[in-house]
């Protein structure tokens, strides 16, 4: 486990992981601010909590369909710096309105897109960042750290948060939030050294093939294509049932915000001991025996939040199973984001995580909207028992064998 913090990977991937710290802390102290904001300060009820987390991701994930190709032939961290910029301007217009009392649901709404399409450019740009700055070998190693930040984050975000929320007001978050995107900003272009202009071997202009390369790529895949819809789906499920579990704690079941932090904070502690755990599993068992126990584990653990009363006893729910889930997620989620990108061509990253993100957030969004609509019907419990039913069943998708090194090979001598 000490693998973590023994190796240097060099001060370029220092400052690239600090910015990724600062900015990812900052998110999670505004865990759920949008929700939040409309829930407390607009009055939302589920379905338009749910229309508006919906709304977002699908509008932002229409507009980051030709980024993929645009950052692929750019400078990334440029690009990275710029899409910092952009999600600080967007988020800090909502305590700015606030503020002056314009506040309203349709400026939620287009600020979550702004933000949605500017995440996932920067995503994409990032993983192609962090290949180029670092050896294939220190892959893992690098993942790990970044999920170790997350889960960090993750457990001191959320109550951090309540609490700012509960002392300073509602849109306090937001602030915060934009605020880590400014700094991430200053962290990228502290990186420094000189970046290579991608070239590209055909007209410069952006052509209509290169806005569905990424997913070409992974549909071709023999092993990204199944992991592909396994985590798609995984995360819609996860997420759809989000601002429900939103609705449901902090109106009917009278949770204060601080609670709710509480409850999704305290459990990543689980998310630290897996991203620790990945790089000797792996080390053990292998990468795809590795992702595919892991991928699986983390199905069982959501059906359990159906359950959720009122009181210390629903606390102790949410803690628990959200402990299994992000223990699992947390040895899964950098196997995969180092297999991802040991798999992909270097001329093809930003595209294919480009086109991984619009499709996440796409179903996302899809699967949000029409769980918010099952919400009004069944009612939110109801709707996150469905929800963790069907994801019994995503292990169905996991790869049941490697066969990754021989369709690179091929892939390899068909561009030869």
């Amino acid at each position: 486990m000490g693998i973590l913090a023994r190796r240097s990977l060099g001060r370029p991937f220092g400052w690239l992981w600090a910015s990724y710290a600062v900015s990812t802390v900052g998110s999670w102290v505004a865990f759920d601010a949008f929700p939040l904001i409309a829930i407390l300060v607009l009055h939302a009820g589920p379905t338009e909590v749910s229309l508006l987390a919906a709304s977002g991701l699908a509008a932002g994930a229409v507009l980051a369909v030709p980024l993929g190709p645009w950052v692929e032939f750019r400078r990334k961290r440029p690009v990275m710096i710029a899409m910092d910029l952009v999600r600080f301007a967007a988020v800090m217009s909502v305590p700015a309105a606030f503020a002056l009392g314009w506040l309203g649901f349709t400026q939620l709404v287009a600020v979550s897109l702004i933000v949605a399409a500017a995440d996932i450019a920067f995503k994409a740009a990032s993983g192609a960042c962090l290949k180029a700055l670092i050896g294939p070998e220190d892959l893992l190693v690098a993942n790990a750290r970044f999920e170790a930040t997350t889960w960090t984050a993750i457990a001191l975000g959320p109550p951090l948060g309540g609490a700012a929320i509960g002392l300073f007001g509602p849109v306090t978050t937001a602030i915060a939030d934009a605020i880590s995107y400014l700094l991430s900003a200053v962290g990228i272009g502290a990186i420094g050294g000189n970046e290579s202009q991608p070239v590209r071997s055909d007209a410069a202009r952006l052509r209509a093939a290169d806005l569905f390369e990424g997913w070409r790529y992974i549909l071709m895949h023999p092993v990204l294509r199944p992991l592909f819809f396994n985590t798609i789906l995984v995360n819609g499920l996860i997420m759809a049932t989000a601002p429900l579990l939103a609705v449901l704690m902090l109106g009917r079941l009278g949770f204060a915000p601080w609670q709710y932090g509480l409850a999704f904070g305290a459990p990543c502690v689980g998310g630290l001991i897996g991203s620790r755990l990945a790089h000797p599993l792996v080390a053990r068992f292998g990468q795809h025996k590795v992702m595919l126990a892991a991928g699986a584990l983390r199905a069982c653990w959501s059906l359990g939040l159906a359950f959720i009363g009122p009181g210390s006893a629903g606390i102790v729910l949410v803690i628990t199973v959200q402990l299994g889930l992000v223990t699992c997620a947390g040895v899964f989620n950098p196997v995969l984001a180092t297999y991802r990108l040991d798999q992909t061509e270097a001329d093809r990253v930003a595209r294919t995580l480009s086109a991984w993100s619009v499709t996440s957030k796409a179903t996302i969004a899809a699967f949000t909207a029409l769980w918010g609509v099952l919400a009004s019907m069944t009612g939110p419990g109801a709707a996150i028992a469905i929800a963790g039913v069907l994801m019994l069943a995503t292990p169905l998708l996991l790869p049941r064998s490697d066969r990754a090194p021989r369709h690179k090979r091929e892939l390899a001598q068909t561009r030869a």
